[in-house]
This record gives structure tokens, sequence and C-alpha cells, in this order.
């Protein structure tokens, strides 16, 4: 499977202009941990997370006075380039998912921006990986089952955590067979034909 099956697409991204309280309401509004930051054309620059914000907005409600100040200069809310970080990891588009599954569980980033060529198109993220994974031996049930209706064959087929399990063979030639199926797809441990 390719990361572009399963990312998040569009990505829900910022400019380093972004002011800091905008970036914070799009993570809260959306239900995600990270922004990538592109510049004009597209292009990741940057990413910023809410380990990013977090601390930055509690010290700054440490530092509110009691009482309004009166400034004396044209004051610019803070912007997200103030805070992001710019070495970023990515996953281009059309790389095998285990390449992002790889990345993510190595590192401690929770989501990372997928890429096509120079242009941020989705981000795969921890909670994807995860309904990925959760769906995996439905996934391989139905591709065995596949290959099997294929060559008219009914048998039964049932996976728990990638190990098959293939009911209904005959012989010693129908169990080859079953093995030679259920091993070629992708994801299964073992296979057990009774």
């Amino acid at each position: 499977m390719r990361v572009k099956e399963l990312m998040t697409t569009p990505a829900i991204t910022v400019l380093g202009e972004t002011p800091v309280s905008e970036a914070l309401r799009l993570l809260d509004r959306n239900q995600i941990t990270t922004l990538p930051v592109v510049d004009r054309q597209g292009r990741l620059v940057g990413v910023v997370s809410e380990a990013d914000l977090i601390p930055d907005m509690l010290l700054v409600e440490d530092r509110v006075p009691s009482y309004p100040l009166r400034l004396s200069a044209v004051f610019r809310p803070r912007r997200v380039a103030e805070l992001m970080a710019n070495l970023v990891m990515s996953v281009h588009a059309d790389e095998d998912v285990d390449a992002a599954i790889d990345l993510l569980r190595e590192t401690m980033v929770k989501s990372l921006p997928v890429v096509d060529g120079e242009q941020v198109v989705g981000v795969i993220s921890r909670s994807d990986v995860i309904h990925y994974l959760a769906g995996r031996d439905s996934r391989i049930r139905n591709d065995i089952l596949d290959q099997l209706r294929a060559r008219d064959l009914n048998w039964q087929v049932e996976v728990d955590d990638g190990i098959v399990r293939v009911l209904g063979t005959a012989g010693e030639l129908d169990r080859r067979r079953a093995e030679s199926i259920a091993g070629s797809v992708a994801g299964v441990i073992a296979v057990h034909v009774p």
C-alpha cells in the first residue's frame, strides 16, 4: 500500500506569517496535532505542532498583566515562523506505507507531511496508521477470499493477527494450494490448514 492511499488529504497547512492564535484554532477545530508550514507556492518549509505551541502559550499566560497596557508602537501577534521546526521529516506520496510507519515509530513525531514533488498533498499520522493496522485482518481475509474465488475454490478463511486458517480443503494438494494462495497475500504471518 502506498502512503497516498492512507494519508489524510487535503493537508491543513499554514504559512509562516500565520498568527499563532490561528494555528491553535486550526489544531483544535480539526482535532489534529501538527500543521505543515508552507510557502506561498505550497512548498514545505517547516512544521508547527501542539508541542511547539503549548509551552509558548503557557508562557504567554504567565506574562499577561492584570490590567491592559497601552502600547506606543504597533503590536503584531506572534507568528508560526517564530515557533516552527525547520528541520522537517516528510514522506513521498508514492512511498510504501511501511516507510512512513518506520519513520513514525523511530521518531517522536505524531504525523508527517506527505509531499508530491515539492508540494504538500497530505498528512499521514499515527492515528491513520492505527486505523490501517486495525483493519489488517479484514483486508487479508478479503484478499485471500478474492484469490480463492478466482480459482473457483469455496474454502472458509479466518484471520487473527495475521495468522490465517483455511478450512474446507480436501487433500494434500488442496492443503498446499491453500498455503500457497494465503501465503502470497501481504501481511500474512503464518498459514494453518487443518
